[in-house]
């Protein structure tokens, strides 16, 4: 099974529930950490580094004594990353998908491949649980060739969990795209809920089961329960608002080892995850 841990906004508890539940499960699992531009798992589970990877991406790199400007590299690119002007070339790596169109419709071969770095994946391994993150480079401007280098990790057999960026933009989209179940992690004020009202509609359009985690249960208002309600949407767990969870987080501590009954929680939790895909 391939579960996706998301949240609408930043700082709901999302990759307090991916940590938390990956290390109360008695069985062997995979945890994707896919927000590259931030990533944070590996502050809890503390993992035994057994593999680092340099991650690449394929860009233009242009011959000018073969170039004869004629301008068709910058006609087929779609997001500006090449332009002919007059009698030079000029490539703006950053912004580059690496399609490779600009090397396939130059007449005269003057385009070949070159790269540029985007990151690092990181492997590592706490327990039964094999840590997985990618870490994007400082000033980097794209996300999801990172996300896909890291989903290529996802386990065909077994269980992974993948902690998805916040929010609900190309990364998000990237990160749960054609996993079994998704788990949308929010809090009950009206921030919370407003962007959990958005990360649902963006998980519908892509026709995966979900359902919500509630984050420090016992504060705001009764608001995102309502909604929940109208919109047939199961609320799977709730966490307390405890200022011990907040002091063992603070500390790079999992909320299972500040309080070890919260096992069950997260058991149970798979469970209801397990029961509602199928």
């Amino acid at each position: 099974m391939i579960l996706s841990i998301a949240s609408g906004k930043g700082g709901t508890g999302k990759t307090t529930v991916a940590t938390n539940l990956a290390a109360a499960l008695e069985c062997p699992v995979r945890l994707l950490d896919c927000d590259v531009e931030e990533p944070n798992a590996h502050i809890f589970l503390k993992p035994e580094i057994t593999e680092r990877e340099t991650v690449t991406a394929v860009v233009p790199d242009v011959d000018l004594s073969k170039c004869e400007y004629c301008g068709a590299c910058g006609d087929i690119c779609q997001f500006s990353a090449i332009v002919a002007a007059g009698e030079t070339v000029m490539t703006f790596t950053e912004m580059c998908h690496s399609c490779k169109g600009c090397m396939m419709v130059c007449p005269t071969g003057a385009i070949s491949e070159s790269s540029r770095t985007l990151g690092e994946i990181i492997k590592g391994v706490s327990g039964q649980v094999e840590l997985v993150y990618g870490s994007l480079r400082v000033g980097e401007a794209m996300s999801p060739p990172m996300i896909r280098k890291v989903k290529e990790e996802v386990r065909t057999e077994g269980l992974t969990v993948i902690d998805a960026p916040p929010g609900t933009s190309c990364p998000v989209i990237e990160s749960i795209r054609n996993t079994d179940y998704v788990i949308l992690v929010t809090e009950p004020t009206p921030f919370g809920l407003n962007d959990l009202m958005l990360a649902a509609e963006a998980v519908r359009a892509l026709d995966i089961p979900f359902g919500i985690v509630l984050n420090r249960c016992d504060s705001g208002d009764d608001n995102t329960h309502r909604y929940a309600r109208e919109q047939g949407i199961p609320i799977l767990m709730e966490i307390p608002d405890k200022r011990e969870i907040a002091e063992a987080y603070s500390k790079g501590h999992l909320m299972i080892e500040a309080f070890p009954e919260m096992k069950v929680g997260f058991k149970n939790l798979m469970g209801e995850c397990v029961k509602r895909e199928t």
